[in-house]
């Protein structure tokens, strides 16, 4: 039993290498050759496409400005209540009566001065000031952009066609693999 074994694995190792043989002697016979084919037409491809591009936009805006010196100064209401204050502590006869006129004075002379401020400077006329503003906004455009060449070459009385990322010229090269047929 162990003999006829032996023997039918070196037959299967036997037609393996014989299998294997053949390969290589078959690419072996098969050739490689480079030639030139006339071409008949060569046409660019063109493919649409959108392209976004980042742009500045900028454009110029008139804006009210307040006059920060006069409307913000604190110097007339507080003048008005000292002076409001003077005028209350002259007017009482006692002591307690001029405490009390002195503060009601400064206050009631405070609120006069910031009345008057601010109706002094709600007759101001308005001042506008230029500010530039900007954003980058993506503009849109369509763009024809070059895919390749759609090619027609005659090789031995037959038409062929492919597409290829550079013009050929006149003539292509073409590699041509030749194999027996087993």
């Amino acid at each position: 039993m162990s003999r006829s074994l032996s023997r039918m694995f070196k037959s299967v190792g036997m037609l393996s290498l014989g299998a294997s043989a053949l390969w290589v002697s078959s690419t072996a016979l098969a050739q490689t050759q480079y030639v030139y084919a006339d071409v008949l037409e060569s046409r660019p491809v063109y493919q649409s496409v959108t392209v976004s591009a980042p742009r500045e936009q900028c454009w110029q805006e008139q804006v009210p400005v307040r006059d920060r010196h006069r409307s913000d100064s604190r110097t007339p209401a507080l003048i008005s209540a000292i002076v409001g204050g003077a005028i209350g502590n002259a007017v009482g006869n006692n002591s307690s009566s001029r405490k009390v006129g002195t503060v009601v004075g400064a206050v009631l002379g405070h609120s006069v001065g910031r009345d008057i401020v601010a109706a002094n400077s709600r007759h101001e006329p308005a001042r506008y000031q230029t500010v530039q503003h900007c954003e980058v906004v993506d503009e849109y455009y369509d763009e024809e952009r070059l895919m390749g060449y759609q090619v027609r070459y005659r090789y031995n009385g037959e038409d062929f066609s492919v597409r290829m990322d550079d013009d050929p010229g006149e003539r292509i090269r073409l590699r041509v693999q030749v194999e027996p047929v087993r």
